[in-house]
């Protein structure tokens, strides 16, 4: 059997220098010209000997990570593949970033987002002020992708998949500010999950979600008066009050912040919150 002509290494240096394409038969074509050089199914064979792992992927973002001051933000991405007819994980599926039915892969992921004032470390009384020029640099925030669930056909949809990466999130001890995702996520059983999981969410929800002042009515919240500085309602479904922003005319959605521990009616002065 003759040796792998390309590896591991090989691949990683093509996406740091990719611009735009990043496919297997654009890495053979950016290969050094050689007599015997890789062609595109050397990368192709190469990616299969090594299958997406998110196990793999945590261990390369878990140094980067402080568990206790940022965001979890979960969302989809799209890989376009409009002229794949037989690659496994394609399907027909929407896209925001084209705002149409696209095909290609659909993998749901977790990104954490730190804290733009994250410490950099030795001692405060030793390190001089930054320089203006500088000083945006050291309170840039930090996005590092921390999990992902490959698109297979085994059953489980996204919000399940979602779900498991949230248990997954709390196993490793990530005690984010806020859990953000879009209105695709906003149904009951993701809230709940966050909720138990002792956390609070920000989310939009559709016009059509039923939700009342009380618990007693509930009514679309199109139907609902709901002030620029925000108002408790109760969601229908849910159980507990929450605090709704004003309303996003673009996408006709409202902006939810559910407070975790709604049932305790202390207070808080925490930005954009209401306990009660």
């Amino acid at each position: 059997m003759n040796p792998p002509k390309t590896g591991g290494l090989d691949y990683i240096h093509f996406l740091v220098a990719a611009q735009k394409e990043f496919t297997c038969t654009e890495a053979a074509r950016s290969y050094p010209e050689e007599e015997d050089g890789p062609s595109h199914d050397a990368f192709t064979r190469l990616l299969q000997r090594r299958p997406p792992s998110a196990v793999a992927l945590w261990q390369e973002a878990e140094p980067a990570v402080d568990p206790g001051d940022g965001l979890l933000i979960l969302d989809d991405t799209t890989l376009d593949k409009p002229y794949a007819n037989e690659i496994e994980h394609v399907t027909w599926h929407w896209s925001g970033k084209h705002g149409d039915v696209v095909k290609g892969i659909n993998p749901p992921g977790l990104l954490w987002r730190g804290s733009s004032e994250k410490d950099l470390g030795g001692d405060p009384s030793s390190r001089e002020e930054p320089e203006e020029s500088s000083s945006e640099e050291t309170r840039r925030e930090t996005h590092v992708p921390c999990d992902f669930r490959p698109c297979e056909k085994d059953g489980k949809t996204k919000n399940e998949h979602l779900r498991e990466m949230l248990d997954k999130a709390s196993d490793r001890e990530f005690e984010p500010e806020y859990v953000v995702f879009d209105s695709w996520y906003s149904g009951l059983d993701n809230l709940k999950e966050v909720r138990d999981l002792g956390w609070t969410f920000f989310t939009r929800l559709k016009k059509n979600r039923k939700m009342g002042l009380d618990d007693t009515h509930n009514r679309q919240i199109q139907e609902i008066e709901i002030p620029e500085e925000g108002r408790v309602v109760h969601l229908k479904g849910y159980g507990q009050c929450a605090r709704s922003s004003g309303p996003t005319p673009q996408t006709e959605t409202r902006k939810m912040e559910i407070p975790t521990k709604a049932r305790r009616r202390t207070s808080s002065t925490g930005q954009r919150m209401t306990w009660k």
